[in-house]
């Protein structure tokens, strides 16, 4: 198996993603001296206004309900933590793999889910809304930073992983341009593995310090009991907290470590030498064994139950989804009350005024669109 050294330091798998085989941008650019041009992704992911506004993004709870939880930004930092580990034991590209984790989210509404969930209803008779789409939107259009481009110009690999991200809230239809026929790269399946540990094992933690998940109810749970068990023999007078920090810290080594050697058996067993190799197969190729699965499922299904559907959570999604639907409909009834450059956008440009103000709302903070609702309708608020 052939193996190339790069600037990141260690030695890369032959069917690892390399600078010299990417598909390269849109728009023709010099190469930089000294960074790769995965690394000139990051970058630019990093500096861009929607990086920023994840700081104020629901991962779970809605930015105002404290500042311990986690929101879409530190959630990001968090899958590209996990990511460059598992990366780096299957020597794969780390840069690719970090700059994917870090756009993963971009696209996401304010108030998560719920608020792709109505947006995507509001938008049917105009495309729908997918919020992997529109970050691909967001990289190819919506950031204007550059005089030569549209967007950020990222490569092509970034570009694909970015729309080919898959969990299960995450599906989109994929632009011709984009292989739609191939699995993405290795990297960007790491990408999609990373995500699921990280919400999972963080949605335990905000879960349990919110004290939304009942602590008795989920020590019935094998997993976590088997877990709490192992760390209660260790240290028998561990606090409370810390106990569940272990816990957590233990599920997440567990899944990485399965990963690492389930995605390495796959590999070895379908002979896979390539790039090519590995997007050409019907199924990923980086994923948990089947044991692994079968023993975190009752786990999810616990989370499902005790936190997503909870009836505070469920409070909160049912007047997230009010609030974008009362605003949405003031702006595309009057879109005078639009922003001067929204309202370019349908004048001078002619764009349709329902993606115009689609993205303009998917743009917003929990907090931003919290003000802008009170702004809009109550009639003690200044505007």
């Amino acid at each position: 198996m052939k193996k190339t050294t790069t600037a990141q330091g260690h030695r890369l798998a032959s069917y690892a993603m390399r600078d010299a085989l990417s598909r390269g941008r849109k728009y023709g650019e010099d190469e930089h001296p000294y960074r790769t041009p995965y690394q000139r992704d990051r970058d630019r992911i990093i500096h861009s206004a929607a990086f920023r506004r994840l700081e104020y993004k629901t991962q779970v709870f809605v930015n105002h309900e404290g500042d311990y939880y986690r929101t879409r930004l530190t959630h990001s930092l968090e899958v590209s933590q996990i990511a460059r580990t598992i990366a780096k034991a299957l020597r794969l590209n780390e840069d690719l793999t970090e700059a994917l984790a870090l756009a993963h989210d971009l696209g996401h509404t304010p108030f998560g889910h719920a608020g792709e969930e109505v947006l995507n209803r509001l938008m049917k008779s105009h495309g729908g809304f997918n919020h992997n789409l529109h970050t691909l939107k967001i990289v190819d259009e919506l950031e204007e930073r550059y005089p030569g481009f549209p967007g950020l110009n990222l490569t092509w690999e970034t570009r694909e992983g970015i729309v080919k991200h898959t969990t299960r809230f995450d599906k989109a239809h994929i632009p011709k341009e984009l292989a739609p026929g191939e699995q993405p790269t290795l990297e960007a399946q790491i990408v999609d593995i990373a995500d699921e540990i990280a919400y999972d094992n963080h949605d335990l933690d905000d879960g349990l310090t919110s004290g939304l998940i009942a602590e008795a109810k989920l020590n019935a749970v094998p997993l976590w009991g088997r877990m709490r068990a192992q760390i209660e023999r260790r240290y028998p007078d561990l606090s409370e907290g810390l106990k569940k920090y272990q816990i957590i810290r233990r599920l997440i080594g567990l899944l990485v470590d399965d990963c690492i050697a389930e995605s390495q058996r796959r590999l070895a067993a379908y002979h896979i030498q390539s790039v090519k190799d590995a997007k050409r197969r019907r199924e990923r190729l980086i994923d948990f064994s089947s044991k692994t699965k079968k023993i975190r499922q009752p786990l999810r299904d616990f989370l499902k139950k005790e936190l997503y559907q909870h009836s505070r959570v469920n409070r909160m999604s049912d007047k997230a989804k009010r609030f974008i639907k009362e605003i949405f409909l003031v702006y595309v009834n009057n879109t005078s009350m639009l922003p001067q450059e929204r309202r370019d956008k349908i004048t001078q440009k002619k764009q349709n005024k329902y993606v115009v103000v689609c993205d303009y709302i998917a743009g917003m903070t929990d907090r931003y669109a919290l003000d802008e609702h009170k702004k809009l309708f109550d009639p003690y608020e200044k505007v």
